[in-house]
C-alpha cells in the first residue's frame, strides 16, 4: 500500500523524500474535455502533482444538493490526473478566494444574516459538515493509500488574513479527520507573523503564499513550522485581471529565478496558476479595498500554459528550472496556431423587455437581493414615479443603468461610488432600473455581501415605494430563442446595422471542424455571450481583455449559434473571430 507522510524534513512517499512540484488548475475554469490535454501538459512542464480548489457555491447552488456533472465533475478529473500519472492535492475550503464569485460560498449561506461565516458558529458548521460530506465521499476513496493520487489537503485558506478562530480551525480538523482524511493536512497563509499564527494550528502543516523574496519568506516560515518540509504552496507567477485595469504579466526570467532559488533551497512549490482558465458566465469575484473592482473573464493569469492550453514564454523557463532538479519528460506541447478568422452577422435582435425572462414580484419598499430567486447576473426594479428630482439610493451594486418610460437616463457605477442621478423635470411613469451584478466580493470583510440596489431609494428625499422587482433569468436561453426566432432578419445587403441596448442579438457561423476560437467584439460595449448555449462570460470595451476565449469542445462542424446580450449598445450587429487572444495592454 503506498503512503505519504511528512518526515522531520522532507514529505515521504513511500518512506522516501519526495519533493511535490505542483501546479493549480482549476477543474470548474477548464471545459472537462480539454482537462486531460492540460493535465498531461503539466507533466511534460516536469510537475508531478496537479492542485485544484473545490468551489462550494458551484457544487451546491441550493442546500442539500451537490452537482457532479459536467464541468463539476470532481472524481473523473481526480482520475483523469490518476491516469497521467501524477498527484492531486485538493483544496475544498470551503472558503477559497480564487477570484471567484463570493470566494466560493453559496449564496443560500451567505444570505442568512444570523450565520456567522468562517467561524465556529454551530449553524455555520452544520452546513460546512454537509458540504465535506459530499466533498469527502470523492477524495477518500481517491488517497494515496488507496492508490489514488491525492498526497494532501489544505485545512481553510489563508484563514490568517481573516480571523482567528482556533475553535473554527480544530473542528474542520477534526470533520476532515472524521470523514476517512488520512493523508497530511495542510494550511497556506502569507508568510506574514500574524497570518502565519492565526491561520493554522500546531498539528497542521504549515505553507506560504508568495512569488518573491523567496529567502526571506521561506526563513519567516520555518519559524512558524519548525519541522518538516517547506513548500510554497502557492507560487505567484503571475496575477488576475480586473476589468479597468491592465492586462498583468510578470517576467518570465525573473519568475524563473524566484523558482530556480526556492527549489534550490530544497522546498516543494505549487505554482499559482499553472493554467489560468476562463471565469466562464457569471463566477468570476471582486475585490473591494475601498473602491470595488470585478475580475474579468480571462483568468490567464500569466501563466505557464496559457488559457487557450498553449506555452508561454514561462512554460519554457519554468521547464528548464525543473529540469536542474529533477527528470522532465523529453516530450514537449505544441506551440499555439491560429485559430480561424470569420466574420459574422447577427441578423436577428429583441430589445430585453420583449422577453419573458424577468422573474418580478411586488414589493413595498425596495427589496434585497437576499429575496430574489438569484443573486448573479442581471435584476430589474421597476416603480411610478410623479415628478422629476434627484434619484438616490443608499448604495449600488454593482452597475445600473435607470431607464424612464424605456429610455435610458443615465448609470450609475459602483466602482465610482456613484448612487445619485438628476430625472428629467416633467418625469411622469415607468422608472426602471437595469442592475448588474459584477461579482461578488471573494476576500476581506465585504465578503458574501447583498447585491443589487440597497435602501433607502428616494426622489427628493422622500422614499419611493411601490417597487416590483426581480432577477433576469439567463440560465435557459429558450424563450430568448423563441423571440429571436421570430423577430425579422436583417437584410444582410445593407449591413450590419446598430443595437441599442439592453438587447439579445443572434446569428450563426459555420466551421469546417471543431476549434478553438478567440471572438472579438469591436464597437460593442458590455454584456454576455452564449456559444450553442454555453455561456462563455462577460465582455466590457473598456477592457482589458479584447477577444473571449470560445473552448473547441463548445463548438462542432457545421452550423453554429451565437446568441448576445448587449446592455448599453453596439455600433454595428457584428463580431468576428480572430487568429490570436487580445488581453490588453500591460505596462511595458
Amino acid at each position: 500500500m503506498p503512503t505519504f507522510s511528512i518526515g522531520d524534513t522532507d514529505f515521504l512517499l513511500d518512506g522516501s523524500p519526495y519533493r511535490v512540484l505542483a501546479g493549480a488548475l482549476h477543474y470548474f475554469r477548464v471545459h472537462p474535455d480539454q482537462w486531460r490535454d492540460r493535465i498531461r501538459k503539466a507533466r511534460l512542464m516536469g510537475l508531478n502533482t496537479i492542485e485544484t480548489y473545490v468551489p462550494w457555491n458551484e457544487h451546491s447552488p441550493t442546500r442539500g444538493e451537490f452537482r457532479t456533472s459536467g464541468q463539476l465533475d470532481l472524481a473523473r478529473f481526480l482520475d483523469l490526473v490518476h491516469a497521467e500519472g501524477m498527484h492531486a492535492i485538493v483544496r475544498p475550503g470551503p472558503y477559497i478566494c480564487a477570484e471567484w464569485h463570493d470566494g466560493g460560498l453559496p449564496s443560500w449561506l451567505i444570505a442568512d444574516d444570523a450565520i456567522v461565516l468562517r467561524s465556529h458558529d454551530a449553524a455555520y458548521l452544520d452546513a460546512v459538515t454537509e458540504y465535506l460530506d459530499a466533498v469527502y465521499a470523492i477524495v477518500q476513496p481517491r488517497q494515496v493509500q488507496h492508490d489514488g493520487p491525492v498526497i494532501l489537503v489544505q485545512v481553510e485558506n489563508e484563514y490568517g488574513a481573516y480571523g482567528a478562530d482556533k475553535d473554527y480551525l480544530r473542528r474542520l480538523t477534526e470533520l476532515t479527520r472524521e470523514h476517512g482524511i488520512d493523508v497530511p493536512l495542510t494550511t497556506v497563509d502569507q508568510p506574514l507573523e500574524q497570518m502565519l499564527e492565526h491561520g493554522s494550528l500546531d498539528g497542521l502543516h504549515r505553507t506560504g503564499s508568495f512569488g518573491s523574496r523567496v529567502g526571506e519568506r521561506l526563513a519567516t516560515l520555518r519559524r512558524h513550522q519548525p519541522t518538516g518540509p517547506l513548500m510554497c504552496s502557492e507560487f505567484w507567477c503571475g496575477w488576475f485581471d480586473s476589468w479597468g485595469e491592465i492586462h498583468h504579466t510578470t517576467s518570465a526570467e525573473e519568475s524563473a529565478r524566484e523558482l530556480d532559488e526556492l527549489l534550490a533551497a530544497g522546498a516543494s512549490v505549487n505554482v499559482y496558476m499553472f493554467h489560468g482558465g476562463t471565469n466562464f458566465a457569471f463566477t468570476n469575484g471582486a475585490n473591494d479595498k475601498g473602491t470595488y473592482r470585478a475580475i474579468a473573464t480571462s483568468y490567464d493569469y500569466d501563466a505557464p500554459l496559457a488559457e487557450d492550453g498553449t506555452p508561454t514564454e514561462k512554460y519554457w523557463r519554468f521547464r528548464e528550472v525543473i529540469a536542474k532538479y529533477g527528470p522532465v519528460p523529453d516530450e514537449v506541447p505544441a506551440e499555439r496556431a491560429d485559430a480561424p478568422e470569420l466574420d459574422v452577422l447577427l441578423d436577428r435582435s429583441a430589445a430585453l423587455w420583449s422577453v419573458p425572462i424577468v422573474a418580478s414580484r411586488p414589493f413595498e419598499h425596495l427589496p434585497v437581493a437576499a429575496e430574489f430567486e438569484s443573486t448573479r447576473g442581471f435584476s430589474c426594479y421597476s416603480t411610478r414615479i410623479e415628478h422629476g428630482g434627484l434619484l438616490a439610493f443608499g448604495e449600488v451594486r454593482d452597475r445600473a443603468q435607470v431607464y424612464f418610460d424605456g429610455a435610458l437616463v443615465g448609470t450609475l457605477d459602483r466602482e465610482l461610488h456613484e448612487r445619485v442621478l438628476p430625472l428629467p423635470d416633467g418625469a411622469r411613469g415607468e422608472l426602471t432600473v437595469l442592475v448588474e451584478n459584477l461579482g461578488g466580493v471573494n476576500y476581506g470583510p465585504r465578503l458574501g455581501e447583498a447585491k443589487g440596489l440597497i435602501a433607502p431609494a428616494t426622489l427628493d428625499g422622500v422614499p419611493l415605494t411601490g417597487w416590483s422587482a426581480g432577477s433576469i433569468l439567463l440560465d435557459d436561453l429558450e424563450p430568448v430563442r423563441a423571440v429571436l426566432d421570430s423577430a425579422p432578419v436583417a437584410d444582410s445587403a445593407r449591413g450590419a446595422a446598430p443595437l441599442s441596448g439592453p438587447v439579445f442579438a443572434s446569428g450563426t457561423f459555420t466551421l469546417d471542424e471543431a476549434a478553438d476560437l478567440q471572438l472579438s467584439l469591436p464597437g460593442w460595449t458590455k454584456g454576455v455571450v452564449w456559444v450553442n448555449g454555453v455561456n462563455l462570460g462577460r465582455y466590457w470595451s473598456r477592457g482589458p481583455q479584447r477577444t473571449m476565449y470560445v473552448p473547441a469542445p463548445v463548438v462542432r462542424s457545421g452550423e453554429n449559434e451565437l446568441v448576445i446580450f448587449e446592455t448599453v449598445g453596439a455600433a454595428s450587429a457584428a463580431v468576428r473571430f480572430v487568429a490570436r487572444p487580445e488581453l490588453g495592454q500591460t505596462e511595458a
